[in-house]
């Protein structure tokens, strides 16, 4: 007999999903600011994880600095938990309003079209990244596909599905990341990976990432020079409350790569820059250093 408890909590949460995805932005921002109470001052939620992996990578700043960015990540945490519930209902027009591409990131991406060039598009749990898909897919001639991870809850997986289409983006599960891109090789396409995931210590690319031993992906670099396909690496950026600004950066991908992890290490270091200018604006509650590399 199947477990009907995953069924239930989705039916239960979906009215109220759904009435926080129809308030007004200041309307939803009020309540984001209860749930920073609730969440940080009174559930204390992976405090002891955000709180670690925060001195881990910022060892030069005083205990008072941390606890402000924790405390400023934690509201933009909250913000960014019910924006992307906003996803369900925003019009085009006011996601491009709050999600903007600035003119040099449409541009670069015009040009790719006008070659007539697909390309991979990296970048980090940094800003709202599911809202600078929705603004891509509104905005740009590429078809967008996203890479990501099925949940197990079927149920919330399909709401999840709904909120990241809505504006014609599509969905590929990583295990046939390679198969459906060569599948789609006759399209217009943009590929979307998030660069910043924590993959098997025994399969990954080891290199220093704030401050410590981190494992990296290799993946991103062998697709793009197994299939040649350009780079992109976005920078999304909290300009204030609710508004977020996308910046593009083009990667060129070298004839002959000298060393595995050349191109990893590129995209990787911009995120590192990234999260150094806004370090409150990533996010610190996953269990990203949880491996140790192992001995040679």
């Amino acid at each position: 007999m199947k477990n009907p408890l995953p069924a239930l909590f989705y039916f239960v949460s979906l009215p109220f999903i759904y009435l926080l995805a129809v308030l007004p932005f200041p309307v939803l921002y009020l309540f984001s600011d209860f749930v920073y109470v609730l969440l940080y001052h009174l559930l204390g939620y992976r405090r002891k994880i955000v709180r670690r992996n925060l001195v881990k990578s910022f060892p030069e700043k005083q205990e008072g600095e941390i606890r402000e960015i924790e405390k400023r990540f934690y509201r933009y945490f909250c913000d960014l938990f019910l924006e992307t519930f906003k996803t369900l209902t925003i019009s085009k027009e006011s996601m491009v309003k709050h999600c903007e591409f600035v003119p040099e990131t449409l541009a670069i991406f015009e040009k790719l079209a006008e070659e007539k060039q697909s390309f991979m598009v990296v970048m980090g749990h940094f800003g709202n990244w599911e809202w600078g898909g929705n603004t891509f897919s509104i905005c740009c001639k590429h078809q967008l596909y996203v890479i990501y991870h099925p949940l197990s809850n079927k149920y919330f997986n399909g709401l999840i599905y709904r909120m990241r289409t809505r504006f014609g983006t599509r969905l590929i599960a990583m295990k046939d990341t390679l198969r459906e891109m060569l599948k789609n090789r006759n399209e217009l396409s943009a590929t979307a990976f998030i660069a910043d995931q924590s993959p098997l210590p025994d399969h990954a690319y080891w290199m220093e990432f704030m401050n410590q031993d981190t494992p990296v992906f290799l993946g991103i670099e062998k697709i793009a020079l197994k299939i040649r396909y350009p780079i992109v690496y976005i920078t999304i950026r909290r300009v204030k409350r609710g508004y977020y600004r996308v910046f593009a950066e083009r990667i060129e991908l070298p004839l002959m790569l000298q060393k595995t992890g050349t191109i990893t290490e590129v995209h990787t270091r911009r995120l590192e820059a990234d999260i150094r200018s806004q370090p409150e604006n990533w996010l610190w509650t996953h269990r990203r250093w949880k491996h140790v590399r192992p001995q040679i």
